[in-house]
């Protein structure tokens, strides 16, 4: 029961905080065609509380895989590599998200809207990049965690090979 409730829980906020990014994604592609001026904007007002979901999102997820791996370990089901991937998957974009995407976020805090500053476009490009590099692997976390909630638990005594 407790396996079964740690993947549910898993696999709902990984599901959130995947499509959280791709809807942030699409934004973002969206923007690409504004001058400095509406980026930032944008950008400020994202920052107001975007933040705080994918903290909100990812935290949980995270945690309710790892204790899905180590029970997994424990109980030797087939899925726990599955659960394993999504959570490597998941450090992978902690790792993205503190080194790249937190510290921009920090700076454009206090940008001007009016005198965004002169490399802004490459700081868009830098954060939007990042972003995309952490993007698929929540994808693919998410795909990952599906499956192993619908994969076919191994029966007590079955091989590897048995079909029943």
């Amino acid at each position: 029961m407790t396996m079964r409730l740690t993947g549910f829980a898993g696999l709902v906020f990984s599901g959130l905080f995947a499509g959280f990014l791709v809807a942030v994604l699409v934004l973002e592609s969206s923007l690409r065609s504004f001058d400095g001026s509406v980026y930032t904007q944008v950008r400020q007002v994202e920052l107001d509380g975007l933040d705080r979901l994918a903290a909100a999102t990812l935290i949980p997820a995270t945690i309710a895989t790892a204790i899905l791996v180590v029970l997994g370990f424990r109980a030797r089901i087939r899925s726990r590599w599955l659960a394993l991937a999504a959570l490597a998957l998941m450090a992978s974009i902690i790792a993205v998200t503190l080194t790249v995407n937190l510290p921009i976020n920090g700076d454009q805090l206090d940008g001007s809207t009016h005198a965004p500053p002169a490399d802004w476009a490459d700081v868009r490009d830098r954060w939007q990049l990042a972003h995309v590099v952490r993007t698929v692997p929540a994808v693919l976390a998410f795909g990952l965690l599906a499956t192993a909630a619908t994969a076919r638990p191994k029966i007590p005594g079955q091989t590897e090979g048995d079909v029943s």
